[in-house]
């Protein structure tokens, strides 16, 4: 868990939140925010966290990556890339060409590698694409320039576009595309739909990709949207479901995770389990981030963040229940506390006063 530290200098008021009970059970959702009624629940545990704002008013936003100790944030249909010092002074980077926003398409996933070069992963004319974009001058002053296309015609719809992009602990730059409404695709190892992408820097097959001239690292999935490792390697993703059961995944190479053959825990030969497993309307998880032996886990429709024991990731704690409504993504700062995204302004949440916005939760240790 992480460690309690003192209270940043931009934030605003301390408060406690209490969170309501856990729960683990299962129904039918069609996309990252259906309706369904969950079944019975098991499991799971609640509870209290310190949060404070860190800003307020964006529009849209999707994503965020630490450049240093500047956040950069993306705002899916406004294309924008604005900055956010860390005395939480906000201004925008600039706006990345060609972007075309429609359903869950738009700008989606930021990521920052070891050279601090900015990617990011978008829905342009021909479908999704990733990207390589220049940024010049220094944090509190930085402009967005030239773009470099890496990996484009990456399969689109207006929903299942995945678009979460992360380096890996191996300097690889990994991608979740979603099976753009195309169940089947995610089976056909000659699609990149419905896939976890494997890359280089400069967007070439890895060597030691699973298949060769490929770069497919694991494929049967609908919709992933979080990737992060633990300390010790272990790659999880998290997965939207679609009839009974949003996903939690360990990450192996070559391996097929079951869509749309199987959902969730089935027991099948040919296909890897999750490791936890959650009924669409009590979860929809999207981002996520390992900090200290902790996977934590932003939720739509649920409306939660989760903690995820990496040493026994079948069960969880819950915070935030219901209090910030619709939760995108989640870092880790660099004081070591973690920051929230909210996600109300799509037309699909209740956006409060002050929506969208970044909170930072101080979990007890």
């Amino acid at each position: 868990m992480l460690r309690r530290l003192s209270l940043a200098a931009s934030a605003g008021l301390v408060v406690a939140v209490l969170a309501a009970g856990c729960t683990t059970g299962g129904d039918a959702a069609p996309s990252e925010d259906a309706s369904g009624e969950p079944t019975a629940s098991t499991g799971g545990g609640s509870a209290a966290a310190e949060v404070q704002d860190i800003t307020t008013g964006l529009a849209l936003p999707w994503s965020m990556a630490f450049l240093g100790d500047t956040l950069l944030i993306s705002e899916r249909d406004t294309a924008r890339i604005v900055e956010l010092d860390s005395a939480g002074n906000r201004r925008e980077v600039g706006t990345v060409e060609g972007v075309r926003h429609g359903g869950e398409g738009g700008l989606l996933g930021l990521a920052v590698d070891d050279h601090d070069r900015l990617y990011a992963y978008s829905t342009g004319t021909d479908g999704n694409r990733i990207q390589r974009l220049t940024l010049d001058g220094a944090p509190g002053s930085l402009a967005l320039g030239d773009a470099e296309t890496l990996v484009d015609e990456l399969p689109s719809s207006s929903n299942h576009n995945g678009g979460r992009i992360a380096f890996g602990p191996d300097g690889m730059l990994y991608a979740g595309v979603g099976d753009a409404g195309e169940p089947d695709s995610a089976q056909d190892l000659d699609s990149l739909a419905g896939k976890i992408l494997r890359m280089t820097p400069d967007g070439d097959v890895p060597a030691d990709n699973p298949y060769p001239d490929s770069l497919v690292f694991s494929h049967g999935h609908r919709n992933v949207q979080g990737l992060a490792w633990a300390a010790d390697g272990t790659m999880f993703a998290s997965e939207f479901g679609q009839n009974t059961w949003d996903e939690l995944n360990v990450i192996e190479a070559g391996e097929n995770y079951g869509w749309p053959v199987v959902e969730g825990i089935a027991d099948e030969e040919g296909f890897v389990d999750p490791v936890q497993q959650w009924s669409p309307a009590d979860a929809s998880p999207s981002g996520i981030t390992v900090a200290g032996n902790t996977v934590f886990i932003a939720n739509l429709r649920g409306e939660r963040l989760s903690a995820v024991p990496v040493s026994d990731p079948a069960t969880s704690t819950e915070y935030l229940m219901g209090e910030y409504g619709r939760l995108r993504a989640v870092i880790e700062a660099p004081d070591g506390r973690l920051w929230v995204l909210t996600n109300n302004t799509s037309g699909r949440g209740k956006p409060q006063p002050g929506d969208d916005r970044i909170i930072s939760i101080d979990i007890p240790a």
